[in-house]
């Protein structure tokens, strides 16, 4: 059974991700986040964002991928297990897809593989695909990068050159154009992929692609990789404008973003902390414009307590299991996490930061937690981070308000 999208009266594309709860290299790899979004998320959300592609729909066997997948804005297929084991192919996810949504509307003419291992596919690479299979230039359109590589493989005799002769190296703009398969997208005529059961058939053309587009992820390592890459990225986007942080609450961990993450202890065992005057003003301002706000601590100490007093802002400090906490805080005031900033600065934010949309480090923050981080701030914990993020959540409400005016 598939979740029905709005009818469609002119040429249907759709887009199939098939994303099986089992994989091998990376269990539940399609949830895990990259740059503060699950694999899962950014692949619907590349096609969301497409102008070509009409309904994506996300084919799967798993509970906790099905209620990501509707959480990123798209319709589910639920995957039956004859096809959800480890050798079944992605064309047997889709061609049972595209059977299952044929009630829903017309025959799309155009269907879009979709892979999550794929992070950073850019939406205007899709559209150039389907564009191509919609003017009849291919059958079938696949993200690829050009390739420049010798290769290489044992024979009986030894390593012998596969495009190319060992005795001869010709230079790189001597040789022919060669081709990586990315293995992000693969645009298709329907009624081929149904007629050959494959994703290859007719005519073939290469969508290139940007070689910072073309990363796959297969191994823990590629993981790692990925996060490193999607915080250069957002880097890159900060370089290029502002974030827009469009959120409903801002939640922040204490030590180490209201503080430099040190403190002063007394001989009678009191302890004070160092906190910025600039902060204080952010959280003035945020609160002047209507943002819901709270300060969330496993730290037990007075002072957490009177700095929120201070700030005029709840806190909710001496928690254990912060991730629980602000679960339970968010159903109270009944918020949507998509909708919730957090910023945090070291590993017992991790749970806290895989609950909500933006999820945000510090400057200085832990390497585990930057990598989660859909955000890095430019500013470390105590010396501005708090004012840094108030400012960027304050201009995206005043565009929100301009915009109803």
């Amino acid at each position: 059974m598939s979740d029905a999208p709005p009818a469609q009266t002119r040429p249907r594309v759709v887009a199939v991700i098939p994303a099986r709860g089992g994989s091998q290299g990376v269990p539940l790899k399609n949830l895990e986040p990259v740059g503060g979004r699950s694999l899962l998320m950014r692949a619907v959300t590349a096609c969301r964002q497409s102008q070509l592609i009409d309904e994506v729909y996300v084919s799967t066997d798993h509970a906790g991928i099905q209620e990501e997948a509707r959480r990123a804005g798209a319709h589910v297929v639920v995957r039956p297990a004859a096809i959800s084991g480890n050798t079944a192919s992605s064309e047997s996810a889709v061609l049972h897809a595209i059977n299952e949504i044929q009630g829903d509307g017309p025959a799309p003419e155009v269907t879009v593989l979709v892979q999550c291992t794929s992070p950073f596919m850019n939406p205007a690479d899709l559209d150039a695909a389907v564009g191509r299979v919609l003017a009849g230039e291919a059958d079938c359109a696949f993200s690829a990068v050009e390739s420049h590589a010798f290769l290489w493989k044992y024979g009986p005799d030894g390593l012998i050159g596969i495009n190319h002769d060992a005795s001869f190296r010709p230079r790189r703009q001597d040789r022919d154009t060669e081709f990586r398969e990315t293995g992000a997208f693969y645009a298709m005529r329907t009624d081929g992929l149904r007629r050959h059961g494959r994703r290859f058939f007719g005519t073939l053309v290469a969508q290139r692609v940007n070689d910072d587009h073309a990363m796959e992820i297969d191994t823990p390592d590629d993981l790692h990789i990925a996060r490193l890459r999607a915080a250069v990225l957002e880097e890159q986007e900060r370089i290029d404008g502002l974030p827009v942080i469009d959120v409903d609450a801002l939640v922040m961990d204490f030590d180490g973003v209201h503080t430099d993450d040190s403190s002063i202890v007394l001989q009678d065992g009191t302890e004070s902390v160092r906190v910025s005057r600039e902060d204080g003003m952010g959280i003035k301002l945020a609160r002047q414009a209507g943002l819901k706000m709270l300060i969330l601590s496993t730290e037990v100490n007075p002072v957490v307590a009177a700095r929120g007093r201070k700030l005029q802002i709840p806190v909710i400090h001496g928690q254990s299991d912060k991730a629980q906490a602000l679960k339970e805080w968010l159903a109270a005031e009944g918020l949507d996490p998509e909708r919730v900033a957090y910023v945090g600065n070291d590993v017992n934010d991790l749970g806290c930061l895989r609950m909500v949309g933006w999820p945000i480090a510090v400057a200085n923050a832990h390497s585990d937690v930057m990598a989660l981080a859909r955000l890095t701030l430019t500013k470390s914990g105590g010396y501005g981070a708090v004012r840094e993020v108030c400012e960027l959540v304050i201009s995206a409400i005043n565009e929100r308000e301009a915009g109803r005016a």
